[in-house]
């Protein structure tokens, strides 16, 4: 346990069950009987969003119209979280951070949560058992062990590998699932519904594929089963939910009276649009509770991953090379600003809008969701895994503009941006913590193609699993990038961006 967790929980009583009632009277606390509440849902990838956003709507559901939707959580590489809030039988502190104040919130929809390296099997039974109905994922790009190129199953990933070879003690998401779904299928269970929750187009079926490409080098009748009686449903989240600090904690033991090792923190905005597809129609009614259930999700995930991603991305590579700590910091720049809010006018043509949906006022939401001084989101914490996302975020739009015969100097000066994070070395010669699943190849190809700009774009280009096989032969995209990326050496991130501004004109 770090310090400060050691130090908090020395003060304060911990944040418990049998603590609960002693919190302070503004605090919310779990309007339903816990010790009633049964599990209906195992959510893989127990990180900070889910607990601050899909166990919101369950836990402000679950408060109007008592349910068995409980939720057991998995955390598939470490057993922080695990250690964090079992201690807290799986009570947490939501804060929610906006400019005119901040207010905590006591979740208890949270029944327990599981490690998978220690006891994969137990993961594999909450998972098998006929209570659960729904598993949900929040695993981000990297943990699908998907080819960003093709959308299909990287078969020869080391860790798919172990789990085809070792199918009772998987590793990844996928392998859990296929196992899972495999007992169920040998018990004459029905299926659960998989509900994908992360970044992903059309994340839904993306995962059917991979799970079906897994299940199919398993087992042949598996995979038709699965296909045939699963249920894949597409979703779109949204929320900001900036890594937790120890001023946050600090404010939470303020505002409850109890110290709690596991708060998040989020912004007042959420959103969560889910295709309405499950496996005999049994989830939570979370529409009642402002979620949508709708036929199509494509409109509303095209919309987020292109205006909403895909600006946060490009704010945080220029952000982060400017100097700015935070989103806000950057937006607060007057630079950096009219960069983003020029930036949309390349997006926004190639975005069709959900139904009822203005894109104008939805940006200028954005700018000032972004702009809240209260929510600390790092730059260097989105610039995180930039190439699983680049290929959803940025270069779908820039294929788009391409096939529009559409200029996109703003684009490409995003995925500059990138190129220059992920050599590793900031403008002023400091080394730069990259954390992507490529970081060494990245700075490798670049070390190795020398200081010429044209080299060192070409080079990265190269990256078939990021680029594809398309985007490197194409030169209007390259002599864009070339131009983009020489300008960041020469001016830096500030005057790239400047220099854009004036050239995009008012």
């Amino acid at each position: 346990m770090p310090e400060f967790e050691k130090a908090m929980t020395a003060t304060l009583p911990r944040l418990s069950a049998s603590t609960l009632a002693a919190a302070q009277a503004e605090t919310q606390r779990p309007a339903y009987d816990r010790d009633r509440l049964g599990t209906g849902i195992v959510h893989l990838g127990l990180g900070a969003f889910v607990r601050a956003h899909q166990a919101l709507y369950t836990e402000d559901l679950l408060a109007t119209e008592p349910g068995d939707w409980g939720m057991v959580g998995v955390s598939l590489q470490r057993p922080d979280q695990r250690d964090r809030l079992m201690p807290q039988d799986g009570l947490y502190t939501t804060l929610q951070r906006d400019p005119s104040g901040l207010s905590a919130r006591v979740v208890g929809c949270l029944r327990s949560v599981l490690v998978a390296p220690e006891d994969p099997s137990a993961v594999i039974d909450a998972m098998g058992s006929p209570d659960t109905r729904i598993v949900s994922l929040t695993v981000t790009e990297k943990g699908y062990c998907i080819d960003p190129a093709t959308g299909r199953l990287q078969q020869q990933h080391p860790d798919i590998r172990h789990d085809l070879e070792h199918p009772d003690a998987p590793r990844t998401a996928v392998g859990f699932i296929v196992a899972a779904l495999e007992r169920r299928r040998a018990a004459g269970l029905a299926p659960f519904t998989v509900l994908c929750c992360d970044n992903l187009p059309s994340n839904g079926d993306v995962v059917a594929t991979l799970v079906s490409d897994f299940a199919a080098l398993r087992d042949d009748r598996l995979a038709n089963w699965i296909e045939t009686n699963a249920a894949f449903p597409s979703t779109m989240v949204d929320r900001i939910v900036p890594a937790t600090t120890p001023d946050d904690l600090t404010e939470a033991t303020r505002l409850t009276g109890l110290t709690d090792a596991a708060a998040v923190v989020h912004e007042p905005y959420r959103q969560w649009v889910i295709e309405d597809r499950f496996v005999g129609d049994a989830r939570p009614r979370w529409e009642r509770v402002g979620a949508e259930i709708v036929g199509d999700v494509a409109p509303y995930e095209h919309m987020k991953l292109r205006l909403l991603n895909g600006s946060h991305s490009a704010l945080a590579y220029l952000g982060y090379l400017s100097g700015h700590e935070t989103i806000a910091d950057t937006v607060a720049d007057p630079v950096l600003r009219t960069f983003v809010e020029r930036l949309w006018r390349e997006i926004v043509p190639v975005v069709p809008p959900p139904p009822g949906t203005d894109l104008a006022s939805y940006t200028r939401a954005l700018l000032e969701r972004y702009s809240n001084p209260a929510i600390r989101h790092r730059t260097w914490q989105i610039a995180m895994d930039g190439s699983q996302k680049l290929p959803q975020r940025l270069l779908a739009t820039i294929r788009e503009r391409l096939t529009r015969e559409l200029p996109l100097p703003g684009l490409a000066l995003a995925v500059a941006g990138w190129m220059r994070y992920v050599g590793g070395v900031d403008e002023h010669g400091r080394e730069i913590d990259v954390r992507d699943p490529l970081a060494a190849r990245l700075r490798d190809t670049l070390d190795k193609a020398g200081g010429d700009p044209q080299a060192r774009v070409r080079a990265v280009l190269g990256i078939e699993a990021i680029f594809g096989d398309d985007l490197a032969r194409d030169p209007r995209f390259e002599s864009a990038l070339i131009a983009a990326y020489a300008s960041l050496l020469a001016r830096g991130a500030r005057g790239a961006a400047a220099d854009f501004n004036s050239h995009a004109g008012a």
